[in-house]
């Protein structure tokens, strides 16, 4: 039988379970809703910069004019980055230009430039990020048209290419230092002559180095003449002095110092006596 309580009430053969902490469950999730909220917000706080880059920092679409350096960098959840690169850019320009007399070059160029980065933000804002494109390849072609129309197609062909490769350098300093491009060399790797202007020049060339050549040859034998001549009046004054310096008494004097020599030797010897007034004796060997 069942038990009845006095009340009326049913006796359902034990306790009703206890009802969860709601305070301390609610406690926990907003914890939790807090560490993922400050994670999210270092995420989008936290910026990387590569190696060769700086990064340009804008707000709203607008520059800031602040950059940073390469490596990891806290900013402004709400800034945005523009990275753009410091490192050295090659741009190869072939055009066909004009010579002082109106003859037109086929000229390769090569360009070595780099982005300064103390100038990045202001580029970024005046340029873009397309500068190369925008600014640097047109004032390299006119800086190649101007410094070629003040030179002959010859000098360009032979001694003027380092003159010409420096004045492009100076005008692209000139106009690109300024707006924050800096000029770090220009190569002239070809020029490309009319083909008859070519022969001309490579005619001529060949004829001047011909006339050098000759020129050292002749220059060669005077000076084996003159050394020929040298030697010729060496020898003639030579002659001169020992036929001066030998009188007939030496020459007499040393014939009878080798007859007493002869004489004195110990083998037998058969003396003819020549002459007395100006000759010597002859000896001769018996057989």
């Amino acid at each position: 039988m069942a038990n009845v309580t006095r009340g009326g009430g049913a006796d359902f053969g034990g306790t009703l379970p206890r009802m969860p902490n709601i305070r301390l469950a609610g406690s926990r999730l907003l914890q939790i809703g807090i560490v993922i909220v400050v994670l999210l917000l270092l995420l989008w706080s936290t910026t990387s910069i590569p190696t060769g880059n700086v990064g340009v920092l804008t707000l709203f679409g607008r520059v800031t004019g602040e950059t940073l350096p390469e490596g990891i960098h806290l900013i402004n959840p709400l800034k945005s980055v523009q990275k753009l690169s410091v490192q050295t850019q090659s741009v190869k320009e072939s055009a066909n230009v004009p010579s002082n007399e109106g003859l037109i070059l086929a000229l390769d160029t090569s360009l070595l430039f780099r982005l300064d980065k103390s100038m990045a933000a202001y580029v970024y804002q005046t340029v873009g990020d397309n500068y190369a494109e925008k600014i640097v390849e047109p004032t390299l072609r006119a800086a190649i048209r101007a410094a070629t129309s003040a030179h002959t197609a010859n000098a360009l062909y032979t001694n003027a290419r380092e003159l010409v490769q420096a004045q492009i350098q100076n005008e692209l300093t000139k106009e690109l230092a300024p707006r924050g491009v800096i000029v770090e060399n220009v190569l002239l790797r070809d020029v490309q002559l009319p083909a008859m202007l070519k022969g001309s020049i490579e005619a001529k060339q060949q004829a001047e180095q011909d006339a050098l050549r000759m020129s050292f040859i002749l220059q060669k034998e005077k000076q084996e003449a003159e050394r020929k001549r040298i030697e010729a009046q060496g020898i003639a004054d030579f002659q001169k002095i020992v036929a001066q310096g030998i009188s007939p008494q030496l020459l007499e004097w040393k014939g009878i110092e080798a007859t007493e020599k002869l004489a004195t030797s110990a083998n037998a010897k058969v003396v003819i006596i020549g002459n007395p007034k100006n000759g010597l004796p002859l000896v001769l060997e018996p057989r």
